[in-house]
């Protein structure tokens, strides 16, 4: 089912990429350069979606309007907006010496002011395919009760064999909705066994454990809750300049709070994505298996 309704795609396209050594986000993997979001707005649009959002730093925006601009022309709407490290921070709380973005949180709560529709939040270097697309656009086009969403994954299948990684692991009720989702930031995979080292020593995890991989589904009135939750984070780690306000902060508190529910759809059935340098050949060998398989053509935008 096509989805009718207006319905924005968020790509946070901002980050700095430091294990992987580069410009993640526009880098190219497929048979003619296509870059990972290539493939993303490619499915996004075939699933009904009417809008794209890029949240991109400054130093990059230039480059991906040149990359994409002419690729949406005519397709959908399109806006950009730059991700700060002041953006949206209140005076007292701004800190000079911070270098590192604020997180993914922060990154949609930059988008407020151009979305007003419900929206889909992903990764740009992250690989989902067509199946996350298409699932979320349906639950909006069919959801009633003004519950958001988690595209759900499945921990085994979203590992690197190249280092560590960070993962969003979710914890669901009998009904499907989340009761938790806990980002984990160092899992790594160790003796046949998948390990998050935390502070407290490590933990076991589950290899089934449903897993955020940042395909969230919200509606716009998220970013109320977003701005408030973001203005106590920043009133107690202001002076932490390795902290970062992410999605699941937002999610739990929703949670907590009772203020909204988040359903885990299914969607979840393949991924793939670069965190570090070594991740590039895999990833481009599967995206040119995919074209084989007829799943994309060879020109995807031609």
């Amino acid at each position: 089912m096509i989805n009718q309704k207006k319905l924005t795609l968020l790509v946070l396209a901002a980050g700095i990429g430091s294990r992987y050594g580069g410009i993640k986000q526009i880098d190219g993997f497929g048979p003619n350069g296509e870059t990972i979001m290539d493939y993303s707005l490619f499915d996004a649009i075939h699933s009904g979606f009417t809008k794209v959002v890029f949240i991109v730093r400054e130093e990059i925006l230039e480059i991906v309007k040149d990359k994409f601009l002419p690729k949406l022309k005519g397709k959908v709407e399109v806006e950009f907006v730059v991700q700060s490290l002041d953006k949206l921070i209140p005076t007292e709380y701004y800190n000079p010496a911070r270098t590192k973005p604020w997180g993914t949180g922060h990154a949609i709560l930059c988008a407020k002011d151009v979305i007003h529709e419900p929206f889909a939040a992903i990764n740009a270097d992250d690989f989902y395919g067509r199946d996350a697309f298409q699932s979320l656009a349906d639950f909006f086009a069919t959801e009633t009760n003004g519950a958001h969403c988690m595209v759900g994954f499945t921990l085994k299948n979203v590992l690197s064999e190249h280092g560590s990684v960070s993962r969003g692991c979710g914890e669901r009720d009998e009904a499907g909705y989340l009761k938790t989702v806990i980002e984990r930031t160092t899992i790594v995979k160790e003796n046949g066994k998948i390990i998050a080292r935390e502070k407290e020593g490590d933990l076991l995890l589950s290899p089934e454990t449903p897993t955020s991989m940042n395909f969230w589904g919200f509606h716009p009135n998220v970013f109320g809750l977003a701005q408030k939750l973001f203005n106590e984070f920043l009133k107690t780690n202001q002076q932490n300049l390795k902290s970062e306000f992410y999605i699941p902060i937002i999610v739990n508190e929703m949670i907590k709070r009772n203020e909204g529910k988040v359903k885990v759809i299914s969607g979840g059935n393949i991924w793939f994505g670069v965190t570090y340098r070594e991740d590039k050949e895999v990833v481009a060998s599967r995206i040119s298996a995919l074209v084989k398989e007829g799943k994309y053509p060879a020109g995807l935008w031609s």
